[in-house]
C-alpha cells in the first residue's frame, strides 16, 4: 500500500478516524483525505477539536496535531470533483470510511455518487480495489443490514468498530488502537498496536 483514501463521515467514532490517518501517515503512507460538514460537527462534539473551514487550513492543522509528513497527506472537501480519487485513473490503492454513517453506507450501496467521498467509493468498488467501511450505529435497523450484505456481496469489507477486551484494554485508547489495528490488518500494514493472539 502506496496511498490510500480515507473519508470521515458524520457518524460517531471520530476518534477511530483520526489515530488510523496518524497510523497511516507514521507508516509513510500517503493520504487523500475527504470529509463531510457532519463529520466537523462530530469532532467538536467527541473531541472538541474545531476544524478550520478550508481544506488546506484542515491539511495544516492535522500536520501540526499529528506531526510532520511532508507530502503525504492531501486533504480534499467532498465537492472537490477535480480530486484525483474521483476517477478511475486515481493512484489510491485502498479506501477507508471511518467512520461511516448509514446515510453514507446507503448511498454507496444504491449508487448515488452526489459527492467526492461516495465518488471515491464506487471507484474503489468499479476497479475492484479494496473498500473498508466502519460503519457506526447500534441497533442495526433491517435497512441498514441489506445495504451492508449488498456492499460486502461487492467485496467491501463490513468492520464495525467492536472492540475485544481480551488484551485487558486499559484505556480509552487501548479500546480505539484495537479497532484501528483491524483495520490496518486489512490493509496488510504492519501494525503493533494490539498483541496478536497467542502471542505474548
Amino acid at each position: 500500500m502506496k496511498t490510500i483514501t480515507l473519508a470521515f463521515t458524520g457518524a460517531s467514532g471520530m476518534p477511530y478516524g483520526l489515530r488510523l490517518l496518524e497510523c497511516l501517515l507514521q507508516a509513510g503512507i500517503e493520504v487523500e483525505l475527504v470529509y463531510s460538514q457532519a463529520a466537523q460537527v462530530v469532532a467538536k462534539q467527541e473531541l472538541n477539536l474545531a476544524w478550520p473551514s478550508m481544506p488546506d487550513e484542515v491539511q495544516s492543522w492535522l500536520c501540526s496535531e499529528l506531526g510532520d509528513f511532508p507530502g503525504q497527506l492531501r486533504v480534499r472537501s467532498r465537492s472537490d470533483w477535480f480530486a484525483p480519487i474521483a476517477s478511475g485513473s486515481s493512484p489510491s490503492d485502498a479506501m477507508v470510511i471511518c467512520p461511516c454513517s448509514m446515510t453514507t453506507l446507503a448511498k454507496i450501496a444504491a449508487g448515488i455518487s452526489d459527492n467526492l467521498i461516495v465518488r471515491a467509493a464506487d471507484v474503489a468498488i468499479k476497479e475492484h480495489r479494496p473498500l473498508i467501511i466502519v460503519p457506526r450505529e447500534t441497533p442495526l435497523s433491517p435497512i441498514h443490514l441489506e445495504n451492508m450484505l449488498k456492499l460486502a456481496r461487492m467485496g467491501a469489507v463490513i468492520l464495525p468498530p467492536s472492540p475485544g477486551f481480551y488484551h485487558q484494554p486499559q484505556t480509552l485508547l487501548d479500546m480505539v488502537d484495537f479497532v484501528v489495528a483491524r483495520i490496518l490488518d486489512q490493509l496488510g500494514i504492519p501494525q503493533q498496536l494490539v498483541a496478536r493472539w497467542g502471542c505474548s
